[in-house]
């Protein structure tokens, strides 16, 4: 990466979010024909965040061609991603992506508001001829009726968190996600869920938050930002479902344990009373002593209480 390419970026980006706090993008065709001229790679996407400041221009402008060229630019950028190298993936990870980002169409979680659902098909509908027939760079997210405006400042702030959250990583600003709208979709499915915010309401919010800034599990984030997993579907995820892969294995391996010591305290043990049981005080017990661990390490006892069933172990 060039520095001067970087130093020009972050140049253009600071006319833009000035233009865009003025609310005036007519004069920034100028500046995105240069930046369509610069070489542009994911990391010069997230060192400058140049995607953010397009993505304000095209909200504010009215002038057409300013407009379509942003577009034209973020969806240019998205495909950063797909490239071998562009993003730093494990193969493994590549595969669970197709090549084209997907367009998921599930049901919508607020079935109590029909008046935003014919709103989203206007919208949708207009945006999808600004692109002459393309799909329009935030068609992931316009699959779903838009999240309904609320007064409430809860769920304001839930929103606001989600966001945040949402944008922990720098994955957002090569798809070009609309965060702030990701956000309220996940939050009007987890109201609608519960109808109030109640504490199951609150708790349901920060365990959304916690995972999706979990630094370990980028996958459940990018899933989300990329339409893999929809925004009703993320309101509604256990914890296992949204746990990452490595903390997943790690589950896996622990309910194996159990299943043998439990199964190894049953069958296998040697009847003795020199064993007390902690819950049912009785010394009718069975033991097996297993080395589970290296050759100059004590062995491991696996103890069976036969009157309550009771099972622990101890080296």
């Amino acid at each position: 990466m060039g520095k001067n390419e970087e130093d020009e970026i972050i140049r253009i980006a600071k006319k833009m979010d000035k233009m865009a706090q003025k609310k005036n993008g007519s004069e920034a065709l100028d500046l995105l024909k240069e930046l369509k001229n610069i070489p542009m790679t994911l990391e010069l996407l997230q060192s400058t965040r140049i995607g953010m400041s397009v993505n304000a221009i095209r909200k504010q402008s009215t002038d057409d061609e300013v407009t379509s060229l942003a577009k034209s630019l973020i969806k240019s950028w998205k495909k950063l991603l797909d490239e071998p190298g562009g993003a730093e993936k494990a193969p493994e990870e590549k595969k669970k992506e197709p090549a084209s980002l997907p367009v998921p169409a599930p049901a919508s979680c607020s079935q109590n508001s029909p008046e935003p659902r014919e709103k989203s098909s206007s919208s949708s509908n207009s945006s999808s001829k600004d692109e002459a027939g393309d799909a329009p760079v935030n068609s992931l997210i316009t699959t779903f009726p838009r999240a309904p405006n609320t007064s409430d400042s809860v769920r304001i702030k839930c929103r606001e968190m989600l966001c945040n959250a949402l944008q922990a990583g720098d994955d957002y600003i090569a798809i070009g996600a609309d965060c702030e709208e990701l956000g309220a979709q996940i939050e009007d499915c987890i109201f609608q869920e519960f109808k109030n915010i109640d504490m199951k309401y609150k708790n349901r919010v920060r365990s959304r938050i916690a995972n999706l800034k979990d630094i370990k599990n980028p996958n459940l984030r990018r899933n989300v930002l990329c339409g893999s997993v929809a925004p009703d579907r993320m309101a509604r995820m256990t914890a296992e479902d949204m746990a990452s892969d490595e903390l997943k294995e790690m589950r896996k391996n622990l309910t194996k344990e159990a299943i043998r010591d439990h199964q190894m305290a049953k069958t296998g043990g040697t009847p003795s009373d020199m064993f007390c049981c902690g819950k049912c005080k009785k010394r009718n017990c069975t033991y097996t002593q297993v080395q589970t661990r290296s050759a100059d390490e004590p062995m491991t006892t696996f103890v069976f209480c036969i009157e309550c069933g009771n099972r622990w172990k101890f080296c």
